[in-house]
């Protein structure tokens, strides 16, 4: 297909993600609402909202491979009910287990098939001197997406309680699957017979290679330190300093905004410089950036506060396009269903960080440790980014 005439399909795809990643972010604004009126722990909301991760993160990868089987626009519809479906249900739960079960298992599983190796299937079969700002592009979709509506959902749960903003989430998603359904097409290529087996055999493969366990590991400590403690526990902490949650939740809005640079910028340089140092990099600054905020938290913004908003912001999906380059380096066409790999690393890093920062708040009645914690592994990710350089690259044929 012509470059030119793909680029409606990479509108069409940035929809689905978009509403999609509304999804990913909102946990945040129903912790306190829900610790308030069914007196749950921090710890026992962590569970549904760490579910809801590691489900994001291992559907990725059968999702990629299903996309290939069904077609992409199949795929996203699916997940958008699911995302609706599991958004709505969630406002008429009465037990703790009900929330993982309609949060945790539904949201998570439909979030998760509009992940990041959706972009990379758009991508890199329809891209390809433009691969990385592509993939820049539609990974900003997906950040758009997370914090777009974060100030006008804390709005509405401020006014109207947590259970409007579930509503209008579940209305928002069901809207958008009639738009999926008439823009979005399949893209070209092989339809395996059994897509959910291909995705195992991708990944029995590619765990015999050294590449695959750095990127793994990078990105698990890049889900802890992103989703894992700023998308669950930043409005909570900010909220126990004195800051209102529609202030702290139009801090997040900032950090999305410079998402958008930070990503489109990340996939650009991707294009020209090498993709393990620029991943090295964000690590080591992101690392800084966390190490300091526990000093800047108060109940008014102050310009710290903006520094570290913006800092964070460029740096935080800055390390997607590097690690979907490498992949293709490394894996070839099969790249989109090792990176869905990589990416469940990173929701199961992100999950138990959701979880255990929900726990060091019931214990310790404070954030401070998860932050620094989450810096001191950022200095061990940007360590073994760099590492990256002393792996063999792995002959494609070994993926065959």
């Amino acid at each position: 297909m012509d470059q030119k005439s793909a680029w409606p399909v990479v509108v069409a795809a940035g929809l689905a993600i978009i509403v999609a990643g509304a999804l990913t972010t909102v946990s945040g604004l129903f912790v306190t609402p829900l610790h308030h009126e069914f007196g749950w722990s921090h710890g026992e909301i962590g569970v549904a909202v760490s579910v809801n991760m590691v489900l994001y993160g291992l559907t990725a990868p059968f999702s990629a491979a299903l996309m290939d089987r069904f077609g992409v626009r199949n795929v996203a519809a699916a997940a958008l009910v699911l995302v609706a479906a599991g958004s709505a249900l969630t406002t008429v739960l009465t037990a703790a287990w009900q929330l993982v079960l309609f949060w945790g298992l539904l949201v998570g599983l439909g979030t998760g098939s509009l992940a990041a190796p959706f972009a990379a299937v758009v991508a890199s079969r329809w891209f390809v001197a433009r691969c990385g700002l592509v993939t820049g592009l539609l990974t900003a979709a997906s950040v758009f997406g997370q914090f777009v509506f974060l100030p006008v959902l804390s709005w509405i749960v401020e006014l109207f309680q947590w259970r409007a903003g579930l509503v209008t989430v579940a209305l928002a998603a069901a809207c958008a699957i009639p738009l999926v359904w008439l823009l979005l097409r399949a893209p070209s290529g092989s339809r395996p017979s059994k897509p959910a087996g291909r995705a195992v055999r991708v990944l029995v493969r590619a765990a015999g290679t050294g590449p695959f366990w750095l990127l793994a590991a990078a990105f698990a400590i890049c889900g802890a330190s992103t989703n894992g403690i700023m998308w669950s526990h930043f409005v909570p902490a900010a909220s126990h300093h004195g800051m209102p949650g529609t202030i702290a939740s139009s801090l997040l809005a900032l950090v999305g905004i410079f998402n958008l640079v930070g990503t489109v910028g990340s996939g650009w340089l991707t294009d020209r410089f090498d993709a393990r140092w620029l991943l090295a990099g964000c690590f080591a600054l992101r690392a800084v950036a966390l190490v300091c905020l526990p000093a800047l938290m108060d109940a008014t913004v102050r310009p710290s506060m903006v520094v570290f908003v913006v800092a964070f912001g460029v740096l935080d999906v800055a390390t997607v396009p590097p690690v979907i380059a490498l992949a293709n380096r490394f894996y070839g066409e099969d790249a989109a269903i090792v990176f869905g790999w990589v990416g469940a690393a990173h929701q199961l890093g992100a999950g138990a960080m959701a979880l255990l920062g929900g726990v060091i708040r019931d214990v310790s009645g404070e954030y401070d440790l998860v932050w620094i914690g989450a810096g001191a592994l950022c200095v061990v990710a940007a360590v073994v980014a760099r590492a990256i350089r002393i792996a063999q690259e792995v002959p494609r044929k070994v993926l065959r």
